[in-house]
């Protein structure tokens, strides 16, 4: 890849991890549209290293009270709200992770393609619409039980369906749940956290497996592109959201996937 590619890649890669618009439908466009060849499985590793470090930094006062919390306080029947929160973001990853194992392949396979990321682009931003103008929207984090954090990671299950949008369907379960639209996004951001540590993982494994020359230079680029406009992205979204409300982004979303449409059929 060019310097340019990879910046343009790992930028994309970093803004739309977090915004609930699809990251699969958008790293399918420039090859789609412009001719450019798959990144390849190292790049991806670093981009999601990007991404990671970028949500760790920003949540890190969060996290280390979570973890205190979980440590102390966490297996005792005197849970502190930290303590809690950090049970519902473990609860909330299960899903995910079981049936990812089991569909990873398939998933490969038979969901990847621009027909269906199009269509689901579509569909989950109408659902996301949905929930923002009919929700409630009164409850803080603090309030969030241990059945509601497993309604939203078995809404997370979703997005293991390309152009589902990880942030966008655990936001719209909050939403669907009366949290507040900060609230929704804070816990899809806590979220993102053993879910991308995950998935890098599992990349990295196939990495060494393969055992391909690997660019270090444009690795470096693209892990730091991707940390920046993953910062950036996350610290403009939590303090835009609660004024400008989930629309732009639906409304991006019926764009992008008429766009992808266009280039299915024509």
């Amino acid at each position: 890849m060019t310097l340019f590619e990879i910046i343009i890649l790992a930028i994309i890669q970093g803004i739309t991890e977090f915004l609930p618009i699809s990251s699969s439908a958008h790293l399918i466009l420039p090859s789609a549209l412009l001719g450019w060849e798959n990144q390849g499985l190292a790049f991806d590793v670093a981009v999601h290293v990007g991404s990671l470090l970028a949500v760790i930094i920003y949540f890190r006062e969060d996290i280390v009270e979570m973890t205190k919390a979980w440590v102390t306080r966490g297996f005792t029947s005197q849970q502190s709200p930290q303590s809690r929160l950090a049970w519902w973001v473990i609860l909330a990853t299960l899903p995910a992770v079981i049936v990812g194992f089991f569909t990873k392949d398939f998933i490969e396979i038979y969901a990847r393609s621009a027909t269906i990321i199009a269509i689901t682009t579509i569909f989950f931003g109408l659902l996301l619409w949905v929930a923002d103008i009919s929700a409630s929207r009164h409850k803080h984090l603090n309030s969030l039980s241990g059945y509601q954090a497993l309604i939203i990671g078995l809404a997370q299950v979703l997005a293991l369906i390309p152009g589902t949008s990880r942030s966008g369907i655990t936001m719209t379960a909050g939403l669907f749940l009366g949290l507040d639209r900060e609230s929704a996004a804070r816990f899809s951001f806590l979220l993102s956290i053993p879910v991308i540590l995950g998935a890098g993982a599992l990349a990295t494994f196939d990495l060494l497996a393969l055992q391909e020359a690997v660019d270090w230079q444009a690795l470096l680029y693209g892990a730091a592109f991707s940390f920046v406009s993953a910062y950036l992205c996350i610290y403009l979204f939590l303090n835009w959201i609660a004024r400008i409300g989930m629309l732009p982004f639906v409304i991006y979303r019926l764009l992008l996937g008429a766009v992808l449409l266009v280039f299915v059929f024509y």
